[in-house]
């Protein structure tokens, strides 16, 4: 018998008919997105959208300019990071333990576009095995990350199953889980999830909130249910154009999110990811909004604004001297010292619609 978080998965809005209907649209605007970039808006995030283009439409329904060129396929070089199909192994002591295929509501921006939610996206079990076999006999991985997709879609019983066999690898000290459902799927934060997860302490999850209207009194259960297990909590938000790309709407959506246990960890500049070049922001934007949480914010409130350079150059904060120009181009300077050339827009850019 199917759990409640399960028929509401199935209860998702899939069909872009419904969508153009429910919201006076255009359908053939729609279709050839979807056939491209697959659709599913979850219940708990349709109520939340109160009119076309406002900040949790953007995030989660298709728009026909993610059709356009620009941006890159695979933008973190992940593929060419991948020892075996389910790990990114990018970082000597990390890895990405990618052990599901789709999520709860898909996001419009997401830098695995070209395979969450596409036919055969989800990992097999042999891949899966591949992946445990690879982190196992790579004894300097210290920190598995498990992504996907979202995890936490994933039933109770293979969840646990497949913490249990990374635990049991006796150079993996840490846990981290990468999930969006505290928003997207709350009903999925069980009692019963949270004691499995708690067995397997030290465990860290960091979900995904973008805007203070996204915590909703559903989201805030669910992660102080996370929280009362002794399940450490952290949130990356992306800076996203016409979601969150101002000083207010970010420091009252950190100030909240602390206020719930969740600590904010990394303001990620989006990906170069192609079909989402219409989110995109100037890095002054993001450096401008980190420099208003000075003197407004505790410190725990205040993340590390970061750019992960393509081809998997890796993460890099972002601060005044990270950054510089060099004959008229971007230059961001790489945790290994090299200045790598990064494109920017501009700030007309950034304001046009």
């Amino acid at each position: 018998m199917a759990e409640a978080w399960q028929q509401d998965i199935k209860d998702a809005l899939t069909d872009p008919g419904e969508l153009a209907e429910r919201f006076n649209l255009d359908p053939q605007t729609l279709a050839p997105v979807v056939d491209t970039y697959p659709l599913r808006i979850s219940r708990s995030v349709l109520e939340l959208i109160e009119a076309p283009g406002d900040p949790i439409w953007r995030q989660f329904v298709p728009d026909p300019r993610e059709l356009e060129e620009g941006g890159l396929v695979d933008p973190l070089g992940e593929e060419n990071l991948s020892p075996v199909p389910s790990v990114v192994h990018r970082y000597p002591d990390r890895a990405l333990f990618l052990v599901s295929g789709s999520c709860a509501s898909y996001c419009r921006f997401c830098t695995r576009k070209r395979r969450v939610g596409c036919a055969g996206s989800a990992p097999s079990f042999r891949e899966l095995r591949e992946g445990i076999d690879y982190i196992a006999t790579t004894p300097q991985i210290r920190d598995v990350l498990f992504s996907g997709g979202d995890p936490l879609l994933l039933p109770d019983a293979i969840l646990g199953d497949l913490l249990n066999r990374i635990q049991r690898i006796a150079h993996v000290e840490i846990i981290r889980i990468g999930s969006r459902v505290p928003l997207t799927l709350p009903g999925r934060i069980t009692p019963q999830l949270c004691q499995l997860l708690k067995k397997f302490a030290p465990l860290y999850l960091n979900t995904h909130f973008n805007h203070p209207r996204e915590l909703t009194p559903e989201a805030i259960a669910a992660c102080n249910l996370l929280a009362d297990h002794g399940i450490v909590l952290g949130n990356q938000t992306v800076l996203l154009k016409g979601v969150n790309d101002d000083p207010a709407i970010i420091q009252e959506l950190f100030f909240k999110l602390l206020k719930m246990r969740v600590r904010p960890y990394y303001l990620h500049q989006m990906d170069l990811v192609r079909g989402g070049e219409h989110f995109r922001t100037p890095l002054s934007a993001g450096l401008e909004i980190m420099a208003s949480l000075r003197g407004t914010l505790s410190g725990l409130a205040s993340p590390h604004y970061v750019i992960d350079l393509p081809g998997g150059k890796g993460k890099v904060p972002l601060l005044p001297d990270a950054i510089s120009q060099r004959n008229g181009t971007l230059q961001v300077r790489a945790a290994s010292g090299e200045m790598v050339e990064y494109p920017e827009i501009s700030v007309s850019q950034r304001h046009a619609e």
